[in-house]
């Protein structure tokens, strides 16, 4: 079965053990363990949804020790469940896209990443209401011009990155003044919405089913109906997402989100497999496998 775990770079070892085997009482057994990349800017890092930068000194190494015990936990979890190692990367601006590259060249043991915009105009815009409206005044006070800019950027992001996952591709609506929105009124919005989804559907990338937006009290996962419609024209595909910050928050709303699914007429969920698992990944990265899961077989955990 298919899962993100988000942020799992704040969480200890010891929390990344109890996280493996609480998904492995739930069933699921292929887990995508992800950490937040982190994103240079001013020779500082910014954590995922945070105004306050950190130095790289005290993040960077951070990120080294989830992926050397991720991998641990791979190996000796191996025979009970099947861990995928992966980080979410931050996409501020353009710039970055080489540190991005070079955070997942520098490990066999990464598979994957998931391309992600939290920032507009170098502002975060899932943090609180307060900082989204600074976004909206850097865009020139429209928030239709904002998420203009965001999915600009996030188009930049798929470009440059060409990410195997999008995360939480319509995150621009978390803190907006009408999340619910049909955004296809607004014709400039809709037509770079449209952009993206079509160069994610070209290069082969997934988009996330997060439920974590029905956390944060939205009424739809992300991406939202609209959205997901215009996708499944496409042809593209699903891959659960908790987004989960904590063990607390795994695959929380799960069913909810399985039933919006259900509504839109999809099928299948996907997940990766490593090829030679867990043996792969010591030395170069391992072959990844697409396998889709039956969304009743994922259900079945989850009712």
């Amino acid at each position: 079965m298919p899962i993100r775990a988000s942020s799992a770079l704040a969480m200890p070892s010891t929390s990344l053990r109890t996280l493996s085997c609480t998904l492995y009482r739930l069933g699921i057994k292929p887990l995508a363990l992800q950490s937040t990349c982190l994103a240079m800017k001013n020779k500082t890092c910014i954590q995922k949804s945070s105004p306050t930068p950190k130095p790289p000194s005290k993040l960077f190494p951070r990120h080294e020790a989830y992926i050397l015990e991720a991998r641990r936990l791979q190996k000796k979890y191996s025979p009970q469940i099947h861990i995928i190692i992966a980080f979410e990367a931050e996409f501020i601006r353009p710039s970055y896209a080489p540190l991005v590259q070079a955070l997942f060249d520098a490990s066999p043991h990464v598979d994957y990443f998931i391309g992600s915009v939290h920032h507009v105009h170098s502002i975060p815009i899932d943090y609180d209401k307060a900082t989204y409206a600074a976004a909206v005044a850097a865009a020139g006070g429209s928030e239709e011009r904002l998420y203009e800019d965001y999915y600009d950027l996030q188009y930049d992001m798929l470009r440059a990155l060409k990410p195997r996952i999008v995360g939480h591709f319509d995150l621009i609506r978390l803190m907006s003044e009408d999340p619910g929105r049909d955004v296809r009124q607004w014709k400039g919005v809709w037509e770079k919405i449209r952009r993206n989804l079509e160069y994610a559907a070209e290069i082969g990338a997934w988009l996330e089913c997060n439920s974590a937006a029905l956390r944060k009290g939205l009424d739809e996962p992300y991406p939202g109906r609209i959205i997901s419609e215009e996708w499944l024209k496409l042809g593209g595909k699903f891959t659960m997402s908790d987004d989960s910050h904590g063990i607390a928050q795994v695959a929380t709303n799960y069913s909810r989100a399985l039933t919006f699914l259900e509504s839109l007429g999809v099928k299948h969920v996907w997940t990766f497999e490593r090829k030679n698992h867990p043996e792969a990944g010591e030395t170069t990265k391992a072959e990844l496998i697409e396998s889709g899961v039956p969304l009743s077989e994922f259900r079945r955990n989850f009712s």
